[in-house]
């Protein structure tokens, strides 16, 4: 068999630890494997011509090609966020322009066509919920599909776990423990902004850990008078005099000032810390506190993995294999009640996982709940 891997959307580590799982283990039972490269874009730009140069759309894979590369960060196959049905004008190739030229274009009939080319018999996406949702896409098309999920920000439904969320909470929590020392030495308020645009699982479990005071997700409505007197509060009775919170990216603000420039997704971490500071008065005894933001972006995506997404990712790698040498697809690869497993690839799509705030949030004091631990995943939160 033929067997073809791609990863598409935002990167994180762990992505080449699963190829090379996928790799050595489909060439150690003697089937092909060819990387397409930068996602789906890669099938999206292929000419089915034996003379054209389609170098930068896939690759042959071997054991000895990812062996080293397994240990690193990053995907070595590239990635990018384009999905095949929603293709606007001026991603279309060139060669196919003239059959596809509205505003939003839906090539799957040349992804079927580029697929059957390549002599791909099984295909692994390793993504997100919109790379995972088109997969489902071709799945009901009859393409032979086994996902992979991957998404720091964990909410990939279906799942316990998606591959670079181990590593992600791992780096928030040592840069924010970082950040203390400013923060401390200039007795001010700390807000830190992390990804989770609509599920809040990377500003949840840090703090969970102990990595803040308080944290904002997106699933709650938060007011900030009620966060700034919060915050306050932490900053009195702590004896460094500083407190800190963790903000989702996705964050929703009740009531935010009309009069103040703010757009959720780029300015949700930094509009919360200027506000905070405006209150402070209120709250801290007529005087004002500065605050120090700061945005994480792709510094928790970046580098190599922690050990869990060492391991994880070789799993998930292997059982993929599994199912494709029983004859099975249509699965996605999982983590469910604490196992590894795989679900129905249907599952996934259309739907996100999010934090159920009344088992793991608490609304009030805008922090982790801390009890019913039993018998929770590994990563306690779970849709």
């Amino acid at each position: 068999m033929r067997i073809g891997i791609l990863t598409s959307g935002g990167d994180v580590p762990g992505l080449n630890p699963a190829i090379r799982a996928i790799t050595v283990r489909a060439n150690r039972e003697g089937h092909d494997v060819i990387g397409i490269k930068k996602g789906w874009a890669g099938l999206i730009d292929l000419i089915r011509d034996k003379n054209a140069d389609n170098y930068n759309n896939y690759e042959i894979l071997s054991e000895q090609a990812v062996n080293k590369i397994g240990r690193t960060g990053g995907t070595f196959l590239h990635t990018s966020r384009k999905i095949p049905n929603k293709l606007s004008r001026e991603h279309v190739p060139v060669h196919l322009r003239e059959e596809y030229n509205d505003e939003i274009n839906d090539l799957t009939d040349e992804i079927m066509k580029n697929l059957e080319y390549l002599g791909i018999d099984y295909l692994i996406p390793i993504g997100g919920k919109d790379s995972l949702n088109y997969a489902v896409e071709l799945h009901r098309k009859g393409v032979k599909v086994i996902g992979i999920p991957k998404t720091m920000d964990n909410d990939v439904f279906g799942t316990d776990y998606c591959i670079g969320f181990s590593t992600c909470v791992t780096r928030t929590i040592e840069m924010t423990h970082a950040l203390r020392t400013s923060a401390g030495s200039h007795e001010r308020f700390l807000v830190i902004e992390v990804f989770g645009k609509v599920a809040g699982f990377t500003a949840l479990i840090p703090a969970m850990a102990g990595a803040v005071d308080r944290c904002i997700i997106p699933e709650y409505e938060v007011d900030l008078e009620v966060l700034t007197e919060l915050m306050a509060s932490d900053r009195y009775n702590n004896p460094s005099r500083y407190s800190v919170c963790l903000v989702s990216e996705g964050a929703r603000i009740k009531n935010p000032l009309t009069d103040q420039p703010f757009t959720y997704f780029n300015m949700t971490g930094q509009y919360i810390a200027e506000q905070i500071k405006r209150l402070s008065p209120k709250y801290c005894y007529h005087h004002g506190i500065n605050v120090i933001y700061q945005k994480l972006g792709y510094l928790v995506r970046c580098g190599n993995p922690d050990a869990l997404d060492s391991v994880v990712p070789m799993a998930y790698g292997n059982i993929a294999l599994d199912l494709i040498l029983k004859g099975e697809y249509g699965r996605m690869v999982a983590i469910t009640e604490g196992e590894y497993n795989h679900v129905p690839i249907e599952i996934t799509y259309n739907k996100i996982k999010k934090i159920d705030l009344e088992k793991y949030y608490n609304t009030e004091r805008l922090r982790p709940k801390y009890k019913n631990f039993q018998f929770s995943p590994f990563f306690i939160v779970k849709d």
